[in-house]
């Protein structure tokens, strides 16, 4: 077999294709920390996973099932909205209570959200970091590890490519999930999530 670099064995992982277990170094030369992290043997993910993509007006939630040898499983989606009529404290008391609600009942073993890279102003900024904060202290308050991811990775995990649109993502999650009803966008980015962190998880 050619020897593959490491978006390649990447690529054939995401597709379903057989990756080898190891790639010949060069003489001489010593593997990169990225592709000694990539060829380290990794067993599969299993439990079930809280995706979250936090927004204070929408914020979406899905919670995944893994399991060895079977397509992840969607148990439970939601997205909180909350009118803009409600004032910041009200809604981020709503996040909490959303994501405290999903943890009571299953027992989730990872939290997943998406990080806040780029965003527009200050203020934004500080309204993004409120409803992520909402979400991370129901998980904190129960014990429950909590695991953050680039946009950028979400999409190469999932779609394979870092600039897919949401529908690609949510295309894409659907056919992951093998899930007939079509999700809401908010939905699927907290699929997506959750997706990831199985998708790349290690001991």
């Amino acid at each position: 077999m050619a020897r593959m670099n490491v978006r390649q064995m990447w690529a054939a992982k995401l597709a379903g294709k057989p990756v080898p277990a190891a790639i010949a170094a060069p003489k001489n030369a010593a593997l990169s920390a990225q592709q000694s992290i990539a060829l380290k043997p990794r067993s599969a993910f299993a439990g079930v996973v809280l995706g979250i993509d936090p927004s204070l007006r929408g914020t979406g939630l899905a919670l995944i099932e893994f399991a060895a040898g079977r397509q992840p499983v969607l148990l439970r989606c939601q997205t909180v909205k909350v009118p803009a009529k409600h004032p910041m404290p009200y809604a981020l008391g709503e996040i909490h209570r959303a994501v405290a609600a999903f943890l009571d009942r299953a027992e989730v073993r990872h939290v997943a959200l998406e990080q806040t890279i780029f965003v527009q102003n200050f203020q934004t900024a500080q309204i993004l970091g409120a409803a992520r904060g909402a979400a991370i202290s129901a998980a904190a308050l129960r014990e429950r590890p909590v695991f953050e991811y680039a946009p950028l990775r979400v999409k190469q995990a999932v779609v394979g490519a870092g600039r897919a649109s949401k529908e690609q993502m949510a295309r894409t999650v659907m056919a992951l999930l093998g899930h007939g009803r079509t999700l809401a966008l908010d939905e699927a980015d907290a699929a997506g999530v959750a997706l990831c962190h199985a998708f790349t998880w290690r001991e």
